[in-house]
């Protein structure tokens, strides 16, 4: 299980799923924040954040993603030449928030 952190609730844009292969949990909300990554790539490509640890060391807690109903195009890294690797999650039970 993986949920936002304290401070991002109550989350208005984003919602709950379960990964399929492993049964996990994760939380994800509309990125709303710039940082030095955002402006990169093409954000309306991956808005949402994926909350993926419980206590984030050296590292933010969350990644680049694009949730669907079905499946979660989560991005997980960046290759030699600055491309980005994606991985697609497929998931189930997906809720969004209504706050």
């Amino acid at each position: 299980m993986s949920f936002a952190p304290t401070e991002v609730y109550p989350i208005v844009k984003g919602g709950r799923f379960i990964e399929k292969d492993n049964g996990h949990l994760f939380e994800y909300d509309l990125h709303s924040h710039h940082d030095e990554w955002y402006s990169d790539f093409q954000p309306s490509l991956y808005p949402h954040r994926v909350w993926v640890s419980l206590n984030p060391v050296n590292d933010s807690g969350w990644r680049y993603a694009l949730v669907k109903k079905t499946v979660a195009y989560i991005v997980t890294d960046e290759d030699d030449c600055g491309e980005l690797v994606i991985e697609k999650w497929n998931i189930k039970d997906h809720g969004e928030y209504n706050n």
